[in-house]
């Protein structure tokens, strides 16, 4: 009886949460769906994550993989190279508070536009940089944002970050998910080792922190 009875409660508490779950995902779900959304391939999509989410306006930046053939690829297979997938980010913004155009020049602050081959010390297609548009309006932007880069920027070689139009992307699973915070120590010693700050700050100097809120999309497509 006693045994029943446990079967009976665990069942009641497993629906219990399971329902909590399934609710709080839809919400969480409608909630996302009142902002704008930008993707990028920067590396290592724990420092990209953190990139993006610093910035005002932007509500949520989410790791995962995209650019690949493989439906619904797990990190083994990204991080050995066994899909044509690169870690990257969906921002979700407030386009009233920062426009794609800040999202790029917070970007180009983020990683090497030069490196085709990974970033850093993160080697490989599946690190590769890369702009995927969601519109023809962020496809515009891209494309304006890297030639103002390349005319403009403190970079001697060519821009070599494609733009690509979004296909599928995946969300990463939950251990990646706002990995610097969760593990702040682990991240501390990855960013220390990989090179990546150490790049931004020898190539960007002062120029590195802005008021990214500034940029203008109108401005890019004069």
């Amino acid at each position: 009886m006693k045994n029943n009875l446990y079967m009976v409660l665990s069942g009641l508490l497993l629906m219990l949460i399971s329902g909590c779950s399934s609710g709080s995902d839809a919400e969480s779900e409608r909630d996302l769906e009142a902002f704008a959304v930008a993707t990028f391939a920067g590396g290592c999509f724990w420092c990209v994550e953190e990139g993006f989410e610093k910035l005002p306006g932007v509500h949520e930046a989410i790791s995962g993989y995209t650019g690949g053939q493989t439906p619904d690829p797990t990190y083994e297979q990204v991080a050995g190279g066994r899909t044509s997938h690169t870690e990257a980010v969906q921002v979700y913004y407030d386009p009233e508070v920062i426009e794609y155009a800040g999202l790029l020049e917070a970007f180009w602050r983020m990683m090497d536009p030069n490196d085709a081959g990974g970033q850093f010390v993160d080697r490989g297609r599946q690190y590769r940089p890369e702009i995927f548009y969601h519109n023809e309006q962020q496809r515009q932007l891209a494309k304006a944002s890297i030639a103002r880069l390349a005319e403009t920027g403190p970079f001697d070689e060519a821009i070599i970050v494609p733009v690509t139009a979004l296909d599928e992307f995946y969300q990463a699973e939950d251990y990646h998910q706002n990995y610097y915070r969760e593990n702040p120590i682990r991240y501390r010693f990855y960013t220390r080792n990989s090179g990546r700050y150490q790049f931004v700050e020898e190539v960007w100097g002062d120029e590195q922190q802005q008021d990214f809120t500034r940029f203008r999309d109108a401005d890019l497509l004069e």
